[in-house]
């Protein structure tokens, strides 16, 4: 727990036998739950993720064929909701393929539980050294949606593509699980709801983590995402004039 708040991470994977095994390992004590979902893998993700977390903590979701990363956060969301718990438990993602420093999870999950925030990302970009880590490409690209996204839902956003998120629970609820995007492009979709929805988005500086593994991003994920970020702008003019107030941004301190 943190700050006598419950603390779930969501696991989403797809092929990941060489990384999931050292997330789930060095994932925090304070970390209460372990949902891992398991997009159809063919290979020892799941019995990788066993092997580091042999005890309750963990709860394994499985995918009976691919439907994509937003479905997979979509599900973990889910079988986070089934349990008890307080508006303000923090259900967070952390990637199965290791890019994610399980040292910043708390400042992810705080400003939730101590309800500063209904969902927090991460930001990628103040980090030293990440437009080379991240190649000149897929960093203009996530200065471009990032722009164009914070446009859409009406708050600054640095960084609208990062994934290392946490959600409180009492938004989650809120939300249109089963309308989420269920592929690349969930995070704009994601924040399209939240805005009309009223709902406060925080970001927080995190340390991105590049290695081996291969970003599942492709060219013709591209058209769908600006589609998504358009949508959000419709979505949000529409809920300012039902009168749903507009969202907000808070810097969490610390």
């Amino acid at each position: 727990m943190l700050s006598g708040a419950r603390v779930v991470v969501v696991v989403p994977a797809f092929q990941e036998e060489r990384h999931v095994g050292d997330v789930i390992r060095t994932m925090p004590p304070f970390v209460d739950r372990i949902v891992l979902v398991d997009d159809a893998s063919t290979d020892r993700t799941v019995a990788r993720a066993r092997e580091a977390e042999p005890g309750a903590r963990l709860d394994v979701v499985r995918h009976g064929r691919r439907r994509g990363v937003g479905a997979v956060i979509a599900s973990g969301y889910r079988r986070a909701l089934e349990e008890p718990g307080n508006p303000n438990d923090a259900l967070c993602v952390m990637a199965g393929d290791g890019q994610m420093c399980p040292d910043d999870l708390e400042a992810i999950a705080r400003p939730v539980v101590e309800r500063r925030a209904d969902y927090v990302k991460g930001e990628r970009f103040s980090s030293p050294g990440v437009r080379a880590a991240m190649g000149l490409p897929r960093w203009i690209g996530g200065h471009v949606f990032s722009t164009l996204t914070a446009l859409a839902v009406g708050q600054r956003l640095t960084d609208s593509q990062c994934g290392y998120t946490a959600l409180a629970r009492s938004a989650a609820a809120r939300l249109d699980l089963d309308g989420l995007w269920p592929s690349f492009g969930y995070p704009n979709d994601l924040l399209g709801q939240l805005a009309a929805r009223g709902l406060v988005v925080a970001e927080v500086p995190v340390r991105p983590v590049y290695g081996t593994e291969e970003s599942k991003l492709r060219l013709r994920h591209l058209p769908p995402i600006a589609f998504l970020i358009g949508r959000a702008g419709v979505r949000r003019i529409r809920s300012e004039f039902r009168g749903v107030e507009p969202p907000g941004r808070r810097h969490p301190k610390g």
